[in-house]
């Protein structure tokens, strides 16, 4: 077996500050906040990183990849950070990340997301006690592993058919850099696929499967928004290349702002690619390691309700850890499926703007004292303008939904889609008030 390469090392600032991206894609302010420092995790014989899996050669000359891939007979590792700010909670996560893309095909057609139903292909007896038996007997050939042919090997990952047409849903940086992709089903059976359109902003992407078998058996669609904590859960995936493997635990957290580097798609033009990713993720208790990118986040009916994308793992020097320590995320079904429409319909996708720069923030509501993000500015014409929004209001809620940070508000923002209304609850003065905004598509001007 041979050793993977170290990766360089991953950190962030102890005491530093952090910059909090707007919902609208702008600069935002700069928001103090404690991290922990990350480390290279250690060497180990084989297996994938990520969350995205392993496969293919490399020369003993062939530069060392960048933090997340695994290669064949080449572990590369990333250091994959869990750091609490001070900020609220916020998460800083690591995944896979190479240095292109591939180019979406041209394809414009529309589907039918799912399985045209939102019932789950299972009745359980106990909904609080699943039979994940019978749920993964389900669910399995709705998951598939994801290879990609890089510039130095090969790194793999899993997907989620939507639909019967081939179109497979799946992380953006499990295909990002690709030069050539095929998809394994369940069965065995391995075909050529090409990218359909990608999304690096919410690091999601669909692929689409070159001359797919009339018999695939798309995912049961869920809804993320019912969830609760404590919810039983399974992952469903291709961790460290072991095809089909299932993993179960439990919704740990719900509405968790989780920030990753952002997939560079290679296009100059593209204005999110430096932005971070985002997520207002669903924490999980079920293992997901490297390989897992990609896959199915399933309730016990059987049902997608979120597709697994970052893990987190403790950044302690040389006893850094790779791999599942409890700490899994998973974007929300609700938000990947609009994303995903839209990339098999155009390519790209639109999302959603506020208008105003946030910073962590604290404000009295006259009888105890909250914390939420605080507007600095708010930018002329934008749905925040048009709301009512000022420079001094403190947002403590979108929908009802706790926001504590500036990264908490950019999450519930850019889970939202173009023409939604969402009601934020503010502090202005001393006083809580209500105000709905209506959001709009964002500038690719900014």
């Amino acid at each position: 077996m041979t050793d993977q390469h170290p990766t360089p090392q991953w950190y962030a600032p102890q005491g530093g500050t952090q910059t909090a991206p707007r919902p609208d894609g702008a600069h935002g302010s700069q928001a103090p906040h404690r991290s922990t420092p990350t480390t290279p995790i250690p060497r180990a014989p084989m297996g994938p990183v990520g969350p995205a899996g392993p496969s293919g050669p490399s020369g003993s000359g062939s530069p060392s990849p960048r933090p997340g891939r695994r290669r064949t007979a080449e572990l590369t590792v990333v250091a994959v950070l869990a750091a609490l700010l001070s900020s609220g909670g916020t998460i800083a996560a690591a995944r896979l990340w190479d240095d292109t893309q591939t180019p979406s095909t041209a394809s414009t057609s529309s589907t039918q997301l799912g399985r045209g139903t939102d019932q789950g292909p299972v009745t359980q007896a106990d909904a609080t006690n699943p039979n994940w038996a019978v749920t993964a007997d389900a669910v399995a050939p709705s998951v598939v592993s994801i290879t990609a042919r890089l510039a130095q090997g090969e790194a793999a990952g899993s997907g989620v058919i939507i639909d019967g047409s081939g179109h497979v849903l799946t992380n953006n940086h499990v295909v990002a850099g690709a030069q050539q992709l095929t998809v394994t089903l369940s069965d065995g059976r391995t075909f050529e696929a090409t990218v359909q359109g990608t999304d690096p902003s919410t690091d999601l992407a669909v692929v689409t499967v070159t001359n797919a078998p009339g018999d695939l058996t798309p995912i049961a669609l869920g809804d993320s928004d019912s969830l609760e904590v404590g919810d039983p859960v399974m992952a469903v995936g291709n961790p460290l290349g072991l095809a089909g493997t299932v993993t179960t635990g439990i919704v740990s957290a719900l509405n968790r702002p989780v920030t990753t580097q952002s997939e560079s798609s290679g296009d100059p033009f593209q204005q999110s690619q430096s932005d971070p990713v985002v997520t207002n993720a669903i924490q999980t208790s079920a293992a997901i390691n490297p390989g897992n990118s990609g896959g199915a986040l399933v309730n016990g009916s059987g049902q997608l309700v979120g597709i697994n994308s970052s893990i987190a793992s403790l950044g302690s020097s040389s006893s850094s850890q790779s791999g599942n320590i409890g700490i899994g995320f998973a974007i929300p079904v609700n938000e990947a499926k609009s994303i995903a429409q839209q990339l098999i319909e155009k390519g790209t996708a639109e999302h959603a703007y506020l208008g105003v720069t946030p910073q962590d923030g604290t404000a009295s509501d006259g009888s105890a004292t909250r914390t939420g993000a605080e507007i600095t500015s708010v930018g002329s014409g934008t749905p925040a303008e048009q709301a009512g929004l000022q420079a001094g209001d403190l947002i403590t809620e979108v929908n009802g939904e706790a926001v504590d940070s500036a990264l908490s508000l950019v999450a519930h923002i850019r889970e939202q889609a173009v023409g939604n209304t969402v009601k934020l609850t503010i502090i202005r003065n001393g006083q809580t008030i209500e105000v709905d905004a209506v959001l709009s598509a964002r500038s690719q001007n900014g």
